[in-house]
């Protein structure tokens, strides 16, 4: 009867063990670009060069005047009003996302997970994969949170839905075309072992 106990209990922790280990794409915290840049060094570059890229920036008092008067808002620092944190930085308002330029200032602007989602998580695997030399499925990394933006307008709707002060009646160069901005996010190179 112990051995059998002792047993039981050893399988029940090996389990919990594997359970606490095993990957949950809901725990996911973002990482910020440069953990992105390790392996995605073109897209990275790519991504730089985009006004989502320092978007941040453009929160502060003295940027961007004439586009903010043009929509009604004032020539003032926005850097803390929550209501333009959620679309001018990476995770604001979810765990381990942007809370101030003070606290996380690595999740500053329009980043890789703002659109992809928090990467600890695929970050791992997608490691193990290069390390191994090994093709993945996309729906394996997307069951680890990886978001494919292509996929799905709406992710993109919550900064360039109609909460934005920015829209194409303030100036035809903000109309929102899916396919247009995608191609305007950062290019898209072939990744290595995608199957």
């Amino acid at each position: 009867m112990k051995r059998t106990l002792i047993g039981f209990i050893a399988i029940a922790f090996v389990a919990a063990l594997f359970g606490v280990a095993a990957v949950n794409a809901d725990a996911a915290e973002y990482i910020g670009a440069k953990k992105c840049k390790a392996c995605h060094i073109k897209q990275y570059k790519s991504w730089a060069k985009t006004n989502m890229a320092d978007s941040f920036e453009n929160l502060k008092a003295g940027v961007k005047v004439a586009e903010k008067k043009a929509a009604g808002l004032e020539d003032k620092d926005y850097t803390h009003d929550e209501k333009c944190l959620k679309c001018h930085t990476t995770g604001y308002g979810k765990p381990g996302g942007f809370t101030s330029i003070e606290e996380t200032p690595k999740l500053a602007g329009v980043q890789c997970e703002s659109c992809h989602g928090p990467g600890s998580v695929y970050k791992v695997t997608m490691k193990k994969i290069q390390k191994e030399k090994k093709p993945y499925k996309t729906d394996e990394q997307k069951a680890q949170g990886l978001i494919i933006p292509s996929e799905d307008e709406k992710g993109c709707m919550v900064c360039h839905g109609s909460d934005s002060p920015f829209t194409e009646k303030v100036d035809a160069k903000y109309k929102w075309v899916f396919k247009d901005r995608l191609e305007k996010t950062h290019e898209h190179f072939p990744l290595k072992y995608k199957q």
